[in-house]
């Protein structure tokens, strides 16, 4: 057994671990082992049967909290098992909160403590009720812009609709009592950036990654930064490929629309607006990459995103004006959708990022195609190879000599130039079982 987010080894007891207790009983509780080392290991204590009375009545009387505090032996010596159940409401110490995250105990303080507090009274970011702000504040252009939507998607009823702005909000639960929450601001308000830090979009082409030619910045409520943001993608960042069907001009994009669309509407409802940070959107000549602050839901990974999954939105007031409106749906199927979007594309599948608070989703263009890999100057052989990779999914050495015909001499040097173009990457298998797959 070793130490993960439910488990924690302490030699001796100190009443600081006091921290540790109150940051299981803020996350999903655990144990903690007094006597036994960082490896799990008994090393016993002198103390044992004292500390069974000390522990219980410190956590009461500083925590506010009951343990099980058990005295456990071994061969080794003896050791001290405390249980802690997570509790429902915040557990301060000494009005510092203290939350257990992987294997290491966090203070929560300032926008992540906000956070914690809401989420443990069964309030979201979104659902926080906002004094000074009343429905004529809004935008009558954008309640206008909705009530269309709307009443095309059928996801709302037409009564619903033809009534009051006041009314609609209460019907999208975007008020509580007589203020309106943070999701009526950021979606209706003219201006949501008074009211809510970095709420906004910013789109940049870069040339390298410390190498930016040109960008935007995309302000208003939510509405219009999604119309405002899929015009400016696909006019000014995104090529099209030009061509005719009889007299009919047809415009093929360098990335699907749909899963363009998708990627950023998932940016959007499912960011962490309390982060003060606006959405970025970093367009490359190769790939595109949409990054928001944000939390995927708890014990989630990358891997529940790849398959059907429920609707767990983070903002879930935001979320439902904007399926009320037809833009997203409701099933958890945004990311199955811009994958299967990119595969009738012709595209490389994106890749899914998640690191602790950031989510991001990149794009790469069909750059394995006959007429970018001639301009890349590669050979004859080299470009055949990498067409067979890409129909085929992965390419050996063998695979290599027996589709040109040459040595495995020249299958190797023509395999480790594709590696250094950072076209294709070997599979880290030595030997026979040696393949390589497109990057």
């Amino acid at each position: 057994m070793s130490e993960d987010q439910n488990i924690e080894f302490k030699e001796s007891w100190r009443d600081e671990y006091l921290k540790w207790i109150c940051g299981f009983a803020n996350a999903q509780g655990g144990k903690i082992f007094i006597g036994k080392d960082d490896d799990g290991k008994v090393i016993g204590l002198k103390d044992g049967k004292k500390l069974m009375e000390d522990i219980p009545n410190k956590v009461r009387d500083i925590l506010g909290i009951l343990v099980d505090v058990d005295l456990q032996k071994s061969t080794k010596g003896e050791f001290i098992e405390i249980t802690v159940e997570p509790y429902p409401y915040p557990i301060n110490y000494k009005g510092q909160y203290h939350y257990r995250s992987g294997t290491t105990k966090q203070e929560l303080k300032g926008a992540a403590l906000d956070k914690f507090l809401l989420q443990k009274i069964g309030k979201r970011w979104d659902g926080v009720p906002v004094p000074k702000v009343s429905v004529k504040d809004l935008k009558q252009e954008t309640f206008d812009f909705f009530r269309k939507r709307a009443s095309k998607s059928q996801r709302i009823n037409e009564e619903s609709l033809t009534d009051s702005n006041e009314h609609l909000l209460e019907n999208l639960q975007l008020k509580e009592g007589e203020y309106l929450k943070r999701a009526a601001i950021i979606l209706f308000h003219p201006a949501p950036e008074n009211f809510i830090t970095g709420s906004y979009i910013k789109i940049g082409y870069f040339q390298t990654d410390d190498d930016l030619n040109f960008q935007d910045e995309i302000h208003g409520n939510l509405f219009e930064q999604i119309e405002k943001s899929i015009d400016l993608l696909f006019t000014k960042y995104i090529k099209a490929e030009i061509s005719y069907e009889g007299i009919t001009r047809v415009e093929k994009f360098e990335y699907p629309k749909e899963a363009i669309r998708e990627a950023l509407l998932n940016a959007i409802a499912h960011r962490d607006y309390s982060g003060g940070v606006p959405i970025q959107i970093s367009v490359y000549g190769d790939k595109i990459i949409f990054w928001n602050e944000g939390q995927l839901p708890e014990n989630w990974t990358i891997k529940n995103l790849l398959e059907k999954h429920a609707s767990r939105p983070y903002n879930p007031d935001i979320a439902n004006a904007l399926f009320r409106s037809g833009y997203i749906e409701a099933w958890g199927r945004g990311t199955i959708k811009i994958i299967k979007e990119c595969k009738q594309a012709g595209i490389p599948e994106p890749v899914f990022s998640y690191n602790s608070s950031d989510i991001s989703i990149e794009f790469r263009k069909d750059i394995y195609n006959e007429k970018n890999l001639k301009s890349l100057n590669l050979n004859d052989r080299q470009i055949k190879a990498v067409l067979y990779l890409k129909k085929k999914g992965k390419i050996n050495n063998s695979d290599y000599q027996n589709l040109n015909i040459v040595s495995r001499e020249t299958a190797t040097r023509d395999l480790k130039e594709l590696i250094e173009r950072k076209l294709i990457k070997p599979s880290g298998q030595k030997g026979a079982g040696a393949f390589y797959t497109l990057i």
